[in-house]
């Protein structure tokens, strides 16, 4: 068969994206100078390339005259904050006149959870917790294998190598002045314990020591960087990169956000663009990752980040991942005649990764419900309106302890003295706040929480018994789920409410090399643009591995720091 609908067999591999194949097959590559495709076949696929995505565009035009501002400097970190911040600082650490643009009023905290390997801090705690050692190579295998291979390999391996002396460097900066204290929070994990899935030592945060309101982890950062000399500009506008006639980015026209005039920045060194992904840009999620915005409960807590590094790089050239990829949380809620979805308000509930029961709206158990925070929003997609039920009872303080959970959800201090991110103690009074505000739902027995809850009844306690005889067995016949996490939920009254997605960011983007810089599609790099966090690809994909604490944001420091270094020696 020569042709499948209308399209010729030559072009049908043009459509799917091999045509080297069909050429490697018909004896066409010999002596070609491409590599992989000779010259004809290579200005064929150039002519015939295929539309930009319809969220893409085009770059602006900008008319000189209504540039009226111009700033000369060496390097220009566009976005301040997880990434950028180091990225200033590093910049300016190797030399260079550095310029941060911010298009918030004041620098943000950067994320506080911090993935390394072979901290000082880790190694310490490893003296006194040896079966939480991390083996770095079985570690990137895992992120290689949670991304089905789609990754750069490199870039995984370069976090490896390098992540740990971004902790050092980080906390040396916040403890100089003694109003941080870096902790490892990572000696907790999984093993011995029956847990299915692995948990990976490598959380990091600082803890804030001293009582002034206007000390936090970014100003802390951002004074150091004054320090060495960076300068920042607030409430400006990435609007797209400048390039020369070689293709080399020389700069970024920004938009002032107070009285609108353009500005021109020109820096010879180099831009990096830290501008946070597209996680409130609800097209390019629709585009990339539609399932996600079907899964989404909008929160008060969460990204305001459109996309705006990424469409500037690919403006430029720049290729992008092939699939979309978010961190996602089961942390937000929605009240009992409510579903999820990308234009649902609802609120932020914390305690909603504990593995307690959950219930799809049928009132039936779908999933094992211990399993890392993605999985169970992935299970609840393909349940009825993408929404689940998460139910526990008033015994949960001392169930929590005993569910024995890692990472930013954990409401126990950690064995080596680490502060949780949020204490067990607070949940109470949260539940209090939802109850009064129609999300929780409260009741002395399961027939009324069901009821409460717009859940069959009778299906709804069937369950529930269900999971009753498993807790007391000891074993769960239906998914499987660890013993030590099967807790009897019989001591009245009942919690339970409506769950979906909390988005907190996107983190697939453009793609890198090592060095930082963006790639187009042939991998060649685009001279002067690197790109760092949620701008970049090439490490993630479909979702995060969340049982390695805070990779996306670890690998978003070590980035960073390594791209102001560069930029700074124009490499």
């Amino acid at each position: 068969m020569n042709n499948v609908a209308g399209i010729s067999r030559r072009n049908l591999f043009k459509v799917a994206g091999v045509t080297a194949i069909a050429a490697a097959a018909a004896g066409t590559l010999t002596g070609c100078g491409k590599g992989y495709v000779n010259d004809a076949e290579d200005k064929n696929l150039t002519t015939q390339a295929p539309a930009g995505p319809s969220w893409l565009g085009s770059a602006p035009e900008i008319a000189e005259s209504d540039i009226t501002e111009t700033i000369d400097t060496e390097v220009v970190v566009v976005g301040c904050r997880t990434g950028g911040l180091p990225a200033v600082i590093s910049a300016a650490e190797n030399g260079a006149k550095v310029l941060g643009i911010e298009q918030m009023s004041a620098i943000a905290t950067p994320r506080e959870d911090l993935g390394a390997i072979n901290s000082r801090y880790q190694l310490t705690a490893f003296e006194e917790f040896p079966q939480f050692e991390i083996d770095k190579m079985e570690a990137m295998e895992d992120i290689v294998r949670y991304a089905n291979g789609f990754v750069n390999y490199d870039l995984i391996k370069l976090w490896a190598d390098e992540s740990g002396a971004m902790i050092d460097w980080i906390a040396d900066i916040v403890e100089r002045n003694g109003e941080f204290k870096m902790w490892f929070e990572g000696s907790i994990g999984t093993e011995n314990t029956g847990a299915r899935d692995k948990a990976w030592a490598t959380g990091h945060s600082p803890e804030k020591l001293t009582d002034d309101e206007a000390v936090t982890f970014g100003t802390c950062l951002r004074d150091y960087a004054i320090e060495l000399g960076a300068e920042f500009r607030y409430d400006t506008m990435l609007v797209k990169c400048e390039q020369n006639s070689d293709g080399r980015v020389t700069g970024v026209i920004c938009q002032d956000g107070n009285d609108l005039h353009y500005i021109r920045v020109n820096a010879s060194k180099g831009v990096i663009l830290a501008t946070g992904g597209y996680v409130s840009n609800t097209e390019m999620v629709e585009a990339r990752q539609a399932w996600n915005n079907r899964l989404k409960i909008n929160v008060p807590v969460g990204g305001s980040c459109t996309g705006d590094g990424i469409k500037a790089a690919m403006w430029c050239g720049a290729s992008i991942d092939p699939l979309g990829c978010a961190v996602t949380f089961n942390r937000a809620c929605c009240k009992p005649d409510e579903v999820a979805g990308s234009d649902l308000k609802g609120k932020w509930f914390w305690f909603g990764e504990q593995p307690f029961l959950k219930v799809n709206l049928n009132g039936k158990r779908f999933c094992n419900e211990s399993g890392p925070y993605d999985y169970m929003l992935h299970s609840a997609y393909m349940q009825p309106y993408h929404t689940y039920v998460d139910i526990w009872d008033s015994d949960y303080v001392e169930q929590v302890k005993q569910l024995n959970e890692v990472g930013c959800c954990r409401l126990y201090p950690f064995d080596n003295g680490a502060p949780s991110n949020m204490p067990v103690s607070l949940m109470g009074k949260k539940f209090e706040e939802l109850e009064e505000a129609g999300y929780i739902q409260k009741a002395d027995t399961m027939e009324e929480l069901a009821e409460k809850l717009n859940l069959p009844v009778e299906a709804t306690v069937e369950t529930w018994n269900r999971y009753n005889m498993f807790a007391e067995q000891g074993k769960d016949e239906d998914y499987n789920k660890e013993p030590y996490r099967l807790t009897s939920l019989t001591h009245p009254p009942y919690y339970g409410v409506r769950t979906g997605s909390w988005f907190l960011a996107t983190i697939d983007g453009i793609s890198i090399n090592t060095d930082m810089h963006a790639v187009d599609e042939a991998g060649k790099q685009i001279e002067g643009l690197f790109m760092v966090g949620n701008d970049s690809g090439g490490f993630f994909s479909v979702s995060y591995p969340n049982l390695m604490t805070g990779l996306a944001a670890g690998r978003t420091m070590t980035f960073g720091r390594r791209a102001g270094m560069l930029a700074a020696q124009g490499k």
